[in-house]
């Protein structure tokens, strides 16, 4: 006979058991991490998902795709009712499929042409210009291009994964100094506390756009905006500890 620490080991490892474990405390015990590591677990297949329709919608942005994929996943995850029995699997591929199918229907012509970077881009320049304090014109210019360099950077970390196979080897006429900026950065990522490294790295990796977020996390928008903005702040504080240590 198995020990009960073998057993208990056996409950751990097992993912069926380790899923429901996550949704009784997502769903019975409202605890946003769990839920959120569930929208992490099934990113997979929304991107499957996604990848099945663009061979039937290949003029339209894998990033608008994505964008409505994870809004069907997100209401998939507050209406599944664990206790039933079904698949979450099939049950969020519906949602998801039916999401991409209704917000293509929703987008214009001139929408279909704008890049969901972009789009993103526009969101994240709109929130910080928003939540820009310093008092100084000139500081506040300054401190707004710092923030849209490290929204660059963190582009460039490998948080978010290469679209289409591009290649993301550094280029060769990349300063050096550049690169290490960027690793360093990458590393001070983990280091976020919990809700502003969710922020960043939702947004940056996945390329969830703030509502969206703020949807995932139960929180207000601009509890969202405060938080990317606290991450933001933080980095660049780190970052030019780095650069002072060099």
């Amino acid at each position: 006979m198995r020990s009960l620490r073998v057993l208990g080991l056996d409950l751990l490892t097992d993912p069926f058991r380790a899923e429901a474990a996550l949704w009784r405390r997502a769903r019975y015990e409202d605890d946003p991490v769990s839920r959120r590591q569930l929208f992490e677990r099934y990113t997979p297949l929304a991107r499957s998902v996604v990848a099945r329709h663009r061979r039937w919608r290949w003029r339209q942005e894998g990033g608008d795709l994505e964008g409505f994929a994870f809004e069907g996943l997100l209401q998939a995850l507050d209406r599944f009712d664990p206790l039933r029995g079904v698949p979450f699997g099939a049950y969020a591929r519906r949602r998801m499929s039916g999401a991409i199918v209704d917000g293509m229907a929703r987008m214009s012509d001139l929408e279909a042409q704008i890049g969901h970077r972009r789009r993103l881009q526009q969101e994240r320049l709109r929130l910080l210009s928003g939540t820009e304090t310093a008092a100084d014109p000139v500081t506040a210019l300054a401190d707004l291009v710092t923030d849209l360099a490290i929204g660059l950077m963190l582009e460039g970390t490998g948080l978010i994964e290469p679209e289409d196979g591009a290649d993301t080897r550094p280029d060769p006429y990349e300063g050096l100094v550049w690169r290490e900026t960027r690793r360093a950065l990458a590393a001070e990522v983990a280091r976020l506390p919990e809700n502003e490294g969710a922020v960043v790295r939702q947004h940056y990796q996945l390329g969830m756009a703030f509502v969206q977020i703020a949807g995932l996390l139960q929180l207000s928008r601009g509890r969202v905006a405060q938080l990317h903005r606290a991450a933001l702040d933080r980095l660049s504080k780190r970052l030019r500890q780095f650069r002072g240590n060099r």
